[in-house]
């Protein structure tokens, strides 16, 4: 599988106040919190995402099967 690398070099304003805003000294626990925190956001937006392609496409547990199943 390839993946897809991100050439950007610049940090959006978003980033810069997250920078900002974590400048500080945290603790192992801390860190791992966010991290979490972090994680389950991501994965409940791609959840989301391939909910919708799915639903989209049409998609049904068979052709999830066949996909499986299908030699290359």
């Amino acid at each position: 599988m390839a993946v897809a690398v991100n050439q950007h070099t610049e940090l959006n304003a978003l980033q810069v106040s997250l920078l900002r805003l974590f400048n500080r000294p945290m603790s192992d626990r801390e860190t791992l919190e966010l991290k979490r925190l972090l994680v389950k956001h991501y994965s409940r937006l791609l959840k989301e995402e391939v909910s919708r392609s799915v639903a989209e496409k049409g998609y049904t547990q068979q052709d999830f099967e066949d996909m499986l199943n299908a030699e290359s």
